[in-house]
Parts: C-alpha cells; structure tokens; sequence
C-alpha cells in the first residue's frame, strides 16, 4: 500500500495530466504552429479513426456526443487483454467486483461504471451486449476470440439499449468477414500451467454473396494460492472452452443478414478468496484454527477500521475433499432443477453459456431509409459447490446443538451448492432515415427473461435430512418503443432528442414442487400449484435523452446531455419459501416482497478531439448524477425455532439516494512514428445522501449514512501505456515492439459505513513481441512486481458449529488477484 503522501502525488499526477488535455483543447494557434515547426509532422504517426456504434449507427467515436471508451482489436492484442477485469483496467472510471454471499468467483461479475455499484448478486447496473443484442453473462462476453473492438458506454443509455443500461453498456463487436480466406492460430504458454490455444478462419462460402467466420479458444491455468488446509490444491484453478461462428448472407443489394452463435463452458476449482475473522477460532485442545484479526470495536462488535489486515498463515483456506458424502449430495435431484449431471462434481464452478443472434440490415434502393431487425436468445446455467465458512479443519467436532445430526459428518463444516438458470429472447425493429441535416431513429423492442436460482447445504446430513431448496422462477417482460431525432442546426450546431417509453411486467411463480403458505405475511395463505403464478406488478417509465453538440472546428467537439433512466424493479422470493416462524420474523423486521424500479438523472459535459495533426486523440467529460430508489440488501439471521437450525436472509428494498460526479479522461499521444503513449485517469466521488442496512448498522452502529461513499467503487483510477516499436534490421517484413502498462486502482470501502477498505491497488505488465511476416511472438510478464493487493472485499459470517458469531456480520472475504506471470504467445496468420 502506499502512503497517503505518495497517493496524493499520485492523484495530483492524474488530475495534472487533465488539466494539460484541457489546456491542449484551448491552446492558442501560435503554440500549436510553434509545436508542429520544431519536429516535422511526417516524424509522428497520426492515429487512425475509431468508429462506433453507440446511437445504433456508425460514427466516429470523437464525433459521438457521448462518453465511450473503447478498445480495438490492435489495442486488445498489444495490451493482452483477455478478461473482463483487464478491460476494467484499461477503462477510467470502472471497477470489477464478484465477491459476495462468502464467495468470489466466476459465476457472477458486476460491472461497475462511475461508482453504480449494485448491491444484489443478480441484477447490474450496466447491461452487456454483442452487436449491440442483450448477452445474460457479462463472463461469456471475453470467450469472443479477437472481436473487432469493446466499447464501454457511460451514462445512462435507456434511449437506444434499453434496461439495465442504468448507468452505462457494454458492447462486443465481431468482425465481419470478407469474401477472401484468412485465419490465424495462436498458442500461449506461461506459468502454473497457464495456456491458450485458439484459432479462427474465414472466408467465402458462395463468393461475396454468403461468408463465414468460425473460431475456437481454450483457455486454462492453475490457480495463484495453496490451499492452507491441503497445500497439494491450488485455489484460483479455472478454464473455458468456447466456440463462435458467424455467417454473413448478402442476397441483394443493400441487404446484409448475420448469424451469430456462441456456445461455451467454464469450469473452475475452488476460487482464490482469503478469509479475514473478527473472531479466533479453536479447536476442542486449543489449537487456533482461524486467527481473530478484529482492530477496533464498533457498537460492541470487534471488526475492522482502516485498511484491511494481510491474510494470516491459515489463509486462502477451503474444505475441498470430493468424498463419497459431496458426491453423494451432488448427485441428488432432490429440491433442484438442474440435472445433477449439468451441475459441478465437486468444489468449484460449472456453468454452460449459450448465445445466438441474427441482425438483418436493408438499405432501401433509391432512400435514404434503412430497415434493421434484431433477434437474440440466451440461455445460461451455473452450478457452484463452495466451503461457505472459508477454512478448511477436520479437527472440530461437528456438535454444535449437543450432538452430531445424524448422517453428517462428525467435524464442522459448510458445503454449500447454488445454482442458478437464466433464459431470455429479445427483439428489436428499426427504421432509420438520413438525409440531409436530419437523421432520425424509430423502433420497438421487446425482451421476456426466466430466472431461477437455489441454494442448499450447510453442517447437516447433506442429501438426507439437508436439501437444496430451489425458488419459483421470476419472470420479466419489457416491452418499448424508442427514437432518436439528430437535427443539424447549422454547420457546427446539431441538437439531439431521444427517448423510450418502457413497459417492465414483473411475475414471481411457485416453486416446480408447489408451494404452501402457512402465513399471509408475504402471500395470502393457501396452496400454490407448482409454477403457478404468485405475484405480478407492471411498471411504465419514459426515460428521455437531449443532447447538445457544437463542433469548435474541425478537430475539436464539445457537447452536453440530459438523460434519465430507470434499473427494473423486483421481487423478495428467498424467503417466501422459509417456515412461518423464519416468515414472521421476516416481516416483523420490516422485509418485503416488492420493490421498486431505480431511477437516475444524469448531467454531463464533454470535450473531445484530435490535436498537433492527429497525433493526439482525447476525450475529457465530466458528469452528475442523482441517484434515486437505490435498492439495497438488507439481511436478516438467526435460529429457526421449529427446525433449530440457523437460517439467513437476504432482501431487497428501495433504502437509498446517492449522488454521483466525476471527471474522466481518456487520451492516446504518438509521440513519434515508433513511439506511442496512452493514458485515461477518473475520480469518482460518490456521496451517499440516505441508506438503510440493518446489518451494517447492527456491526457498526451507524445509522446516518449521509456523505458516506459507495462501496465496491475506487474513487481514483488511472492506467498509462508507452509503446515502442521499431524495424528488425535485415529482416524484411519484420518488426520488433516493446511495452508496460501500469493500472491504479484506489481502495475500496466493504459497506456503506466506509468503516474497511481494501489497500490502494498498483499493477505493471510487461510485453515484448517481434513479427516476421505471417509469424509473430510474445513474451510477457503480467504482475511484474507481484502485487497482492485484495481485488475485491465483501462483509461476512464466521461460522462455527454453534453458530455464535452468526448474529453480527464478523468477518471479511477478500478477493485475490493473480500473482506474477511469465509467458510465451506465438502467433500465425494467413
């Protein structure tokens, strides 16, 4: 961690080289000559056009009034990126988590934009898509091998993509594929196992008419950590095994039909999560199986204040063994609805993606009109066994309650399974007229969504007396009408109105076995058939967009924007299912089934260009924005009176209003034809204005959460690159590059308390690579300096076997980041 003197410099540096963008955009004619006659302009290399496609059609992303970064295909290559967090890196103003519920895996990765950090496992703030088609998993969107670019929109976006673009898009573009056959095979090797193979060819099937593009990627590595409790595992283990294909049919002039389809498995092993007690916890002779690291005490609770403590010897830590007894329990149907067969064989994650779009464009002869329609499905499947309590002892007797539960095993501990399915179809017709000073967009969209998820497990006779205990299936229908309207008032002067009326239904269904109410405290009393309906609610919202643009000259734009946009609504089902006893408890501690949509208005500025004949390009916004309806979690535990066993709760409810603003820039400089350097920096300043969480108010005694921070957010970011490349003498064809990338990411608060927070985040990566000809190679060492810093945190439960820390969240679940990497990529193309 650096200090906070070293931070400060840190920070100053980023907001300086703002402030030197800014004074580049306003510099006077005479220094702009004065810099072009001391190097001649043909010494530098003017970079090339980015185009994207964040208003639904193609424009030049320094003429788009609105705040994208974006990454190419080149940019992807030269930086390695591979991942969702690796393009966060590479993106001011965004941060990664996939810790929550006392797990940090694959199985969920929310993207947060701007400090909109969701506080539910299964709802986002910022919507993923390709070709701009809803995708369900923002983690199948990195299986695309090479895509044309990734674009991240920031903002609310609700005009032109629709729900839960609450605060920004994510979009994957593929290439497309030309009527020649190319391909290239690429192979990387590296270290604890790690290697890549893919591949991808395209070419013409029926000349320019009918064109393909196939690929195929396989990914796997060994996790960074030994596991403490079995130092022959390693924890962090993961692979992906994916493959596309798209054809591109041409059958007249103007019409351009593409099929996509995507198809790819994730299978982990135990994730790389540490595991930081408030509590010490022994054994029966004394031993010390979890070392209390509590340094203050809040409202009577011992936890944490500051920074987050190291991991101690006894952490990463898990109960892995896939005995008879997990096997056992995971090859039981019992209360699940997922075939045990699609679900994980042992401690770890499986899920299956699957995903396919047709989008048709025509371009009628003689107009100035173009008719577009969008067809997407998804379907997604996950299953994740994990050790809840986070540390691995056999050396505990599993007596909690006076005596072993029968059929369980005789020392403590949690397995716990959760699953989930998600399946959606969407549809969207466009038409869209161009001419002249005007331009506008009008279109129909539709989207019907299925959810199911389940969990089940714990210190019981998993299988026998313990079983999985799946909800009913949520189901949402969104249905709406947009347009977008771009008038040319003068040569430098265009005014934008866009907007879409949006109609969320919501519906909530009974569990596949039935369901019966033994209490009206959420649903009338009475007996639900399996899958049959239980709650419905229908929400409408407009949420409208206008933006002003003024092109100063022929280089430089500035615009400014008003936008609103709304996060659908929910419903409470966890507990619907619990007894009545867990049910009266629920609702006697305020719980509800119902809640409300999210609502956010956005302000925001921009600044965007070209300067010393295109060898810098930039972006600088900045922005407000009002927070409203934020849905939060609010938990609820304690024992069971008719079963005697410990039960938690997890809810929803509309508990908080946040205010957000920030600066942003983004920039790439050629500094010569060899040399180029790239830098973006944020600062992200969240100011929480109501909040409500009885859990953290319980840890904590906090109850006024007023100018608080959001959590899971760096309030400061930064990423800079310098690349050079250069000409292997007596090769022709050949050329040699070098670069390092360095990523900041400021620490981020665990809860709304702002009480802990993980240290202050530095990462360098290293590349050198030669190309001859068709062939080229890599060496690369990511994590240069082996930096361990926490890349999430979440709050959480020790759990022992009388369950006598589970009152009060007494623990931490860190995040770990992959350690030092060294590799060798080798690449053909033809």
């Amino acid at each position: 961690m650096v200090n906070k003197t070293k931070r400060t410099a840190l920070i100053g540096a980023s907001l300086f080289s703002i402030s030197i963008a800014s004074g580049l955009a306003i510099a006077p004619p005479m220094a702009h000559a004065a810099a072009e006659a001391a190097t001649p302009a043909e010494d530098f290399g003017e970079l090339q056009e980015i185009v994207v496609t964040a208003r639904k059609r193609s424009e030049d992303v320094l003429k788009t009034p609105v705040a994208v970064s974006v990454l190419t295909s080149d940019t992807i290559e030269q930086r390695g990126v591979v991942s969702v967090n690796d393009i966060a890196d590479q993106t001011p103003g965004m941060n990664v988590t996939n810790n929550a519920a006392g797990r940090s895996d694959r199985s969920f990765q929310q993207m947060v934009i701007r400090g909109f950090a969701p506080a539910i496992v299964d709802i986002t703030t910022v919507a993923t898509f390709i070709d701009g088609v809803p995708v369900s998993s923002a983690s199948a969107l990195t299986t695309i091998s090479d895509p044309e670019r990734v674009e991240v929109l920031k903002g609310p976006q609700s005009a032109y993509f629709g729900r839960n673009t609450f605060a920004g898009a994510f979009n994957v573009v593929n290439k497309v594929p030309t009527d020649e056959f190319h391909g290239s095979a690429s192979v990387m090797v590296g270290t604890r196992d790690n290697y890549r193979m893919s591949a991808a060819l395209e070419g013409p099937i029926l000349g320019d008419k009918l064109t393909f593009r196939v690929t195929g990627d396989r990914f796997s590595k060994s996790g960074s950590y030994e596991n403490a409790s079995n130092t022959s595992q390693t924890l962090g283990d993961q692979s992906t095994t994916s493959g596309t294909l798209m054809l591109v049919f041409r059958p007249i002039e103007g019409l351009t039909i593409k099929a996509f389809g995507l198809l790819s498995k994730d299978d982990d092993g135990p994730s790389a999560q540490g595991l930081i007690s408030a509590y010490t916890v022994t054994n029966a002779s004394g031993k010390v199986v979890v070392q209390g690291q509590s340094n203050c005490t809040l409202n009577g609770n011992p936890t944490f204040c500051g920074t987050a403590p190291s991991l101690t010897s006894t952490t990463p830590s898990a109960s892995t063994l896939t005995d008879s007894y997990i096997k056992n329990f995971l090859s039981l149907p019992n209360g699940r609805f997922l075939s045990p067969s699609d679900g994980t064989q042992g401690y770890g994650l499986v899920r299956h993606f699957y995903h396919g779009h047709l989008a048709a464009d025509y371009e009628i002869p003689d107009t100035d009109l173009t008719v577009s329609y969008l067809l997407g499905v998804n379907s997604e499947k996950y299953s994740a066994l994990v050790d809840l309590d986070n540390y691995g002892d056999t050396s505990i007797p599993n007596n909690g309650f006076g005596s072993i539960p029968a059929g369980a095993r005789s020392y403590f501990d949690y397995p716990y399974l959760v699953e989930r399915k998600t399946d959606d179809f969407s549809q969207e017709l466009r038409l869209a007229y161009d001419s002249g000073p005007l331009r506008v967009t009008g279109g129909v969209n539709f989207i019907d969504a299925w959810t199911q998820a389940g969990n089940g497990g714990g210190n019981g006779a998993l299988g026998k007396t313990a079983f999985f205990s799946a909800n009913g299936e949520t189901r949402s229908r969104t249905s709406s009408a947009f347009y977008g309207i771009t008038y040319q008032v003068t040569d430098a002067l265009s005014l934008s109105a866009e907007g879409r009326y949006q109609i969320d239904k919501l519906f909530a269904y009974a569990p596949l076995s039935g369901y019966t109410a033994t209490t009206s405290a959420f649903v009338p009393a009475g007996y639900y058939p399996g899958g049959s309906l239980m709650l419905s609610k229908s929400y409408e919202n407009f949420m409208p967009r206008f933006i002003a643009q003024y092109q100063l000259n022929d280089d430089l734009m500035t615009y400014a924007s008003y936008a609103k946009g709304v996060n659908p609504g929910r419903f409470n089902t966890s507990f619907i299912s619990s007894s009545a006893a867990t049910q009266r408890a629920a609702a006697a501690a305020g719980l509800k089934v119902q809640v409300d949509p999210e609502e956010v208005t956005n302000y925001e500025i921009g600044l965007k260009g070209r300067l010393f004949d295109g060898r810098l390009r930039f972006t600088l916004d900045g922005y407000y924005a009002q927070w409203r309806n934020q849905i939060n979690s609010l938990n609820l535990s304690g024992i069971d009176p008719v079963t005697n066993s410990a039960f938690a709760i997890t809810s929803y409810d509309n508990t908080g209003d946040v205010d957000l603003k920030g600066i942003e820039f983004d920039g790439t400089y050629a500094l010569t034809k060899q040399i180029a350097l790239n830098l973006g920096a944020a600062l992200v300043d969240t100011d929480i204005q109501s909040y409500r969480s009885t859990a953290v108010t319980k840890l904590t005694g906090v109850s006024d959460f007023s100018g608080k921070e959001m959590p899971n957010t760096s309030k400061y970011s930064a990423n800079a690159g310098l690349q050079y490349n250069g000409d292997l003498k007596g090769w022709t064809d050949g050329t040699w590059f070098a670069r390092a990338d360095y990523i900041y990411k400021s620490g981020v608060w665990s809860n709304a308390a702002n009480v802990v927070k993980t240290p202050d985040r530095h990462t360098v990566n290293v590349r050198l690579g030669a190309t001859q000809g068709d062939i080229s190679a890599d060496v690369f060492i990511n994590n240069l300096f082996d930096n361990t810093t926490y890349t999430s945190i979440s709050d959480q439960f020790i759990f022992t076997k009388n369950f006598a820390y589970t009152s009060t969240l007494s623990a931490l679940v860190v995040g770990l980041p992959e350690r030092r990497t060294f590799g060798l990529q080798v690449r053909y193309k033809f």
